[in-house]
């Protein structure tokens, strides 16, 4: 009789790093020339953000802790803060990120299960009424 080995993440599951680079890397260029969201980014070269937010994500899915090793805790409505999110900005920012999932070699229910975390997080950080 075997033991079952420690279950994959959902991390491992959809590809790991290469998986969630890729949705992030096709997000980021979307956001880099969105008139509402690209003023978001101080940064001129938006090669670090895409680093931070693939590095999350890793680590929210079940990947390695850099994010968190690097800046602490996430704190993502006090990192946003200084920023207006209207529901404008929330549903430009879905629909960015829709179209790195599109872009992603998932299954329907890993793509359902990666959407539904990206529609409630874009919710939680909208802080400025439309």
């Amino acid at each position: 009789m075997t033991t079952p080995g420690p279950e994959a993440s959902y991390y491992d599951e959809i590809g790991g790093r290469a998986t969630i680079a890729a949705i992030v890397h096709v997000f980021y260029a979307g956001v880099a020339a969105d008139p509402v969201l690209r003023p978001m980014y101080p940064e001129a070269d938006l090669g670090p953000a895409e680093e931070r937010f693939t590095q999350f994500l890793e680590q929210y899915w079940g990947g390695p802790t850099t994010y968190s090793e690097q800046r602490g805790h996430p704190r993502l409505r006090m990192r946003h803060a200084p920023f207006e999110v209207t529901p404008e900005a929330r549903d430009r920012w879905l629909g960015h990120f829709r179209a790195g999932l599109d872009a992603a070699d998932l299954t329907a229910e890993q793509d359902e299960r990666f959407w539904t975390y990206a529609q409630h997080a874009a919710q939680f950080m909208v802080n400025t009424p439309g």
